[in-house]
């Protein structure tokens, strides 16, 4: 599983807006979900390549036997066609951009 996790020193201030842009350099369209407390997505997977990144909250991904909790300034790779699963682990809910390569 690719992981990649933000680094002020490199990127700034983790906020929105700079992640979106970070996301949006490497050629994504990117759309804000908020995913409540105990929200769990049954295994699936997608058409596209996909990138789900964290601004707040804890998401556990699960994909190819691996298992890992995202935090703030995470995020996952996700190609297409491969099968996951994600949930919000916590009492917070998560921010997450969720980005999908553009054509």
């Amino acid at each position: 599983m690719q992981i990649e996790h933000w680094h002020p020193g490199d990127d700034g201030p983790l906020n929105e807006v700079a992640m979106r842009h970070k996301l949006e350099r490497r050629g994504y369209q990117v759309s804000r979900y908020v995913y409540s407390p105990g929200m769990f997505f049954p295994a699936h997977d997608h058409a596209e390549d996909k990138i789900d990144a964290v601004l707040s909250g804890r998401f556990r991904i699960t994909m190819q036997g691996q298992e890992v909790v995202l935090e703030a300034g995470d995020l996952v790779i996700v190609p297409k066609h491969v099968i996951h699963t994600a949930e919000v682990v916590g009492d917070e809910p998560v921010v997450s951009l969720d980005a999908v390569r553009s054509a």
